[in-house]
């Protein structure tokens, strides 16, 4: 908390302290301090004023600043922070209406075998006899 307080404005640092996502992002930091990672350099990509998720409505800051909090926490320091949601290809195409359907033929089940014994299953037609012609 305190590399937070001392990195971000006070308004922004407690959006991110107050958050229910809050432990979430902490124990992220923790793990950064513990493997000796600049966490300080990382939160301070999200500082700029022409930062990304400073723009839109007031009601949602907190939610953007937590998204961009989370990408400067994540991606390396000599990569481009992303602008919007990182998408999973995966996760897209598994909820997607307009994705190609599966062309591949279903599995036929296997034939039902009738639960008789062999000896007890009528094999032919029953022969049938003439009676008193």
């Amino acid at each position: 908390m305190r590399t937070v307080n001392e990195t971000l404005p006070q308004q922004e640092a407690g959006f991110l302290v107050s958050s229910r996502q809050w432990p979430v992002l902490a124990h992220r930091m923790h793990r950064m301090t513990q493997q000796n990672l600049p966490l300080a350099e990382h939160l301070a990509r999200i500082t700029p004023d022409t930062a990304p998720w400073r723009t839109g409505p007031l009601s949602n800051i907190a939610a953007r600043l937590l998204l961009a909090a989370h990408h400067a926490l994540t991606t390396p320091l000599d990569q481009p922070l992303p602008t919007g949601p990182r998408v999973s290809t995966t996760a897209a195409r598994s909820r997607s209406t307009t994705a190609v359907p599966d062309r591949t033929t279903p599995k036929q089940p296997a034939p039902v075998r009738p639960a008789v014994p062999a000896h007890r299953q009528q094999t032919a037609p029953a022969a049938r006899h003439a009676r008193g012609r």
